[in-house]
């Protein structure tokens, strides 16, 4: 079983006090050793997750994110991510979705959903909550998503979307411009030598949720599939 190295934090908790490239240029040894953890342990994850789910073909290397930043249009100039972090796509067009992990001190969650659907996908799922609350509010009363991840995420529009009623029963719903669960960790759960099995299950976990989306996100009104 691979474990995430305590080491691990203590070298994300020294780089976000020393952000610049000198320093990281002069721990070079240490952050390869870390990321060759975090290496074997998405790889641990790809194994567990392919059991259930299909996963698009992709090694540990393509899960793993770069510790490099993008700062060209960031007001944040410092150039290294301060935690670790890692998704996998589901596989083939009839399934929709994204796992995602976050590792860092007091900062480790797994989330996954739909974080920032393309207009005709918006649109769709608007459709299908204006239509089907109540399957809405069954599927995210689920005993194993509610005890779990809590409430839906993601950014709301202030105001009521255009061409639904402000007073429509699932207005909360539909006021949704992301749709996302997510499950927090502390640090301790994190450095657990079975914490990848608690990651997979808590990301098993998000079935219920994908599999309703998949549905929607495939097919038309008239429950016709849309997939060519």
């Amino acid at each position: 079983m691979v474990a995430i190295n305590k080491s691990s934090f203590i070298f994300l908790k020294d780089l976000s006090k020393n952000n610049n490239r000198d320093y990281f240029n002069k721990h070079k040894d240490s952050y390869q050793e870390e990321h060759e953890n975090m290496l074997a342990f998405a790889e641990l994850l790809l194994e567990k997750m392919r059991e259930h789910d299909e996963i698009e073909n992709a090694s540990a290397k393509k899960v793993l994110h770069r510790i490099y930043k993008d700062v060209r249009f960031s007001k944040d100039k410092s150039p290294y991510k301060t935690h670790w972090s890692g998704s996998f796509k589901r596989a083939t067009k009839k399934k929709r979705g994204g796992y995602y992990f976050h590792i860092a001190p007091g900062n480790s969650f797994i989330a996954g959903g739909f974080f920032g659907p393309e207009n005709d996908d918006l649109k769709r799922i608007r459709q299908d909550i204006d239509r089907n609350h109540k399957a809405w509010k069954k599927l995210l009363e689920n005993k194993k998503t509610k005890e779990f991840f809590g409430v839906l995420r993601g950014n709301k529009l202030l105001t009521t979307p255009k061409g639904f009623d402000k007073d429509h029963p699932a207005i909360d719903l539909l006021r949704h411009k992301s749709f996302f669960l997510q499950h927090d960790f502390n640090d301790k759960e994190v450095l657990s030598e079975n914490f990848a099995e608690q990651l997979n299950q808590g990301l098993k976990n998000l079935r219920p949720f994908f599999d309703y989306m998949s549905d929607v996100l495939t097919t038309d009104l008239n429950g016709e599939s849309v997939l060519k």
